[in-house]
């Protein structure tokens, strides 16, 4: 990965395994963040990420060689698989611990919850762009159960207490929440 900063901008240029079916205009989630493919050269794609989406996401905190989870887009004529999650990262949260539970990893991350936001266990919670399912929720702090795969092909097993994670909330809660008044 290189990353160039531009004014209040960055862009990030990446390298993958489908970079040859991508296409520009494309969007592609980084970490959980949708963005632009806005150039392709060779084997390595180019993303944007503005002010905004640096100040409220964990992206302004990439740097190189940082691993990075990427995520297509479904397409519309495809298998609906998992949870439903679509790339608008609402939040970031901090990690506060990192289990080894001798076959699993629990990660327990706290976030603002005077934002809204709110978890439920065994309701979804989209980390850093992966799809998981919350075991222990507080009023503003979550748990989740990490299986071996999750934690081998993911950037989670670099994730350590102090770190910053962007979040997707369940959306069928956001819009309960908000129809309650509650965000």
């Amino acid at each position: 990965m290189d990353i160039k900063q531009e004014g209040t901008n960055k862009h990030f240029m990446l390298t993958c395994s489908f970079t040859n079916e991508l296409k520009i205009d494309q969007s592609l989630a980084h970490n959980g963040v949708c963005l632009t493919v806005v150039q392709i050269e060779n084997d390595t794609y180019r993303v944007t990420a503005i002010a905004e989406t640096l100040k409220k996401t964990n992206l302004g905190n990439l740097q190189i060689g940082d691993e990075v989870n990427l995520e297509r887009c479904m397409p519309a004529n495809g298998r609906f698989d998992g949870h439903v999650v679509q790339g608008h990262v609402d939040q970031t949260a901090r990690c506060l611990q990192v289990q080894d539970q001798k076959g699993s990893w629990r990660y327990t991350f706290e976030y603002d919850a005077g934002i809204g936001n709110i978890t439920v266990e065994k309701g979804s919670i989209c980390i850093n762009g992966i799809s998981l399912t919350v075991v222990n929720s507080a009023e503003n702090q979550f748990s989740v159960a990490i299986i071996p795969y999750t934690y081998e092909h993911t950037n989670l097993r670099f994730i350590k207490p102090g770190d910053t994670v962007n979040l997707e909330f369940d959306i069928i809660g956001k819009y309960v929440a908000k129809l309650l008044g509650k965000a």
